[in-house]
């Protein structure tokens, strides 16, 4: 397992291709909602790849809104799921912001995907909302100095 800050097109063409394949293809978000400004290498986020055997596996991005890191577009191929990439994709989000001196973190979670993050330290901040005609949960995480 390898977690990788994207640095080349190459590697943003791949984030870019698991997220249509997750959220477009196998959970219906519209194409035209997935991507965004953001989506881009020299936007101000960082999108991270986490390779499983040397293979793709996963991805998700994060960026400062309001003084807090936010997590976004986080998942991971359907034949990954099982190595507990999941977890190590956002320890790796979290100490990359902690390495920026952040300490908050936020995410819109999918609610079947609520109890994943709280068994990371995450709670739910909000009622359940649609977000891409998925439910969805505000989650916030804080870590000491």
């Amino acid at each position: 397992m390898d977690l990788q800050i994207v640095m080349t097109t190459e590697q943003l063409e791949a984030a870019k291709q698991i997220r249509e394949h997750v959220f477009v293809e196998e959970q219906g978000v519209p194409l035209a909602d997935e991507f965004d400004d953001h989506d881009v290498l020299d936007a101000p986020c960082v999108h991270v790849l986490i390779y499983y055997q040397q293979q793709p596996a996963g991805t998700g991005r994060w960026r400062i809104v309001d003084g807090t890191a936010k997590l976004e577009r986080i998942c991971l191929l359907p034949e990954y799921r099982q190595y507990g990439l999941g977890r190590i994709l956002i320890q790796g989000l979290e100490q990359q912001a902690i390495a920026k001196g952040l300490r908050h973190f936020q995410l819109h979670g999918q609610s079947q995907a609520a109890p994943f993050y709280e068994k990371l330290g995450y709670r739910i901040f909000s009622a359940e909302f649609l977000e891409d005609g998925i439910p969805h949960v505000w989650m916030i995480r804080e870590v000491g100095e």
